[in-house]
């Protein structure tokens, strides 16, 4: 095998080689390993001899591709997807809007985040200036300028329509 070698692995590239010069980090003859850093816009060397006690090019290659398996970041869904329910039709409520998984799926995808339940009372029965009442006026007046169709080509309601439908707005 050459003493570099181009790989795309976890959606990351990188380069494999074996070291030939003192600069930088690592030993001479060390296996190093250099992929692209989100952060930064530059590249992590990390030394595989070191970290996976690798002593060939081709053994780094192979050290790089297993901590990759092991330490993939896309979540995989107990129900076999691999987004969150609330992006699939699992997560949404076939009336418009998120179902309560849906809702939980989203807070656990966004920490911090304070999604709530559509307000679904009549506006009838909502006490004037409550926070319920302010939430589904502020809601329907946003969602009202949503430039969209209410119906799709097979005549369905779609999303916009069922959601505002929902909120009764």
């Amino acid at each position: 095998m050459a003493n570099k070698v181009k790989l795309k692995v976890g959606n990351e590239k990188h380069v494999v080689y074996k070291k030939t010069t003192k600069r930088g980090e690592g030993k001479v003859g060390d296996i190093m390993v250099n992929h692209t850093n989100k952060n930064k816009g530059s590249y992590d060397t990390i030394s595989l001899t070191r970290t996976a006690n690798a002593k060939t090019v081709k053994q780094g290659v192979k050290a790089e591709k297993a901590w990759h398996k092991q330490n993939d970041k896309k979540p995989k869904m107990k129900t076999g997807g691999a987004t969150a329910a609330w992006t699939r039709k699992e997560g949404k409520n076939k009336t418009g809007g998120l179902n309560a998984k849906g809702v939980a799926s989203y807070r656990k995808a966004n920490p911090g985040s304070k999604l709530k339940m559509a307000v679904t009372t009549k506006p009838s029965k909502l006490a004037p200036g409550s926070k319920d009442a302010k939430r589904r006026k502020s809601f329907c007046a946003r969602m009202s300028g949503v430039k969209g169709p209410m119906k799709d080509e097979k005549g369905k309601p779609t999303r916009k329509a069922l959601s505002l439908k929902k909120w009764n707005c």
